[in-house]
């Protein structure tokens, strides 16, 4: 059995073990974004550390646990708090989470983020449907010998964030008045923050957001067969367009702010996204 796949099955076997519950949503919650688990109704939260094998996050503000409940009656696995490249892990590691939630049963994958602006129309505080991402320096989840049980071998990324659940969120965002930006996310390996030439270059290259997540699971889910989509909030604007130095604690306390119109929009979107399944 491949190497990976076979630690991939030895962590869900431990879920398996662990909890009764087949999601059909899986919710990645970024830096600030973990509160959301406050409006579901939870039956049970399982610390990754309790799963043998399985990453543990480092980062300050990120809980480390999957959560395991229900948002308006929709069945949905949370995980608060992600793994990052730059904790050293490898990027199967990193991806290993999505593919333990498709596992468990999950069709959906909704990302989260707290990222970096690029875009100068951008501001703090802001929320970005993200429609497309670039990933840089970042090595493919898909490097080694294909999973085979997961997926083909050179999956289709033409349309990773998908559109029906793009349009989903747009009217969600409407109908709660929630402002929406739209944009193309970037991931950087971290944990640096980017340099002012660096935030140039990924203009140039198309990119309004950048961040250390995201991209990596999104194709992941991807290759596995799931439904994909995602916002960033915009927590900061990026070096070279702030002029003041960036800080984790102003990333964590921007989401802070922006935390009550998240809640209403994932809430809503999330329950539209199943009912229009």
């Amino acid at each position: 059995m491949n190497e990976v796949y076979e630690k991939l099955k030895k962590c869900y076997g431990a879920v398996e073990k662990r909890v009764d519950f087949k999601p059909e949503l899986a919710l990645v919650l970024g830096s600030g974004l973990g509160d959301f688990c406050d409006t579901m109704d939870v039956k049970d939260v399982l610390p990754y550390n309790e799963i043998e094998g399985f990453p543990v996050s480092t980062v300050a503000g990120h809980k480390g646990q999957f959560v395991f409940g229900y948002s308006d009656g929709v069945p949905i696995v949370a995980m608060q708090g992600r793994v990052h490249y730059y904790e050293g892990y490898p990027v199967q590691d990193v991806v290993l989470p999505t593919r333990l939630m498709h596992l468990m049963g999950a069709k959906t994958l909704f990302l989260t983020n707290a990222a970096g602006g690029i875009n100068p129309s951008f501001h703090a505080g802001d929320f970005m449907l993200i429609c497309d991402h670039i990933t840089l320096s970042v090595p493919s989840p898909l490097i080694g010998a294909n999973i085979e049980e997961l997926g083909t071998r050179f999956p289709d990324m033409s349309e990773v964030y998908s559109r029906r659940l793009r349009t989903v969120i747009e009217n969600s965002a409407a109908a709660e008045g929630v402002p929406l930006r739209r944009g193309v996310y970037i991931q950087t390996t971290g944990p640096n923050y980017e340099t002012p030439a660096e935030i140039r270059a990924y203009g140039r290259l198309g990119a309004d957001a950048v961040g250390m997540s995201t991209a990596v699971e999104a194709i992941a889910a991807r290759h596995c067969g799931m439904e994909v989509c995602g916002i960033s909030c915009i927590s900061n604007l990026a070096a070279g367009i702030s002029s003041n130095p960036l800080s984790h604690k102003e990333v964590q306390e921007t989401a802070d702010r922006a935390a009550p119109l998240f809640k209403k929009l994932v809430r809503r979107a999330i329950s539209e996204i199943v009912s229009r399944g």
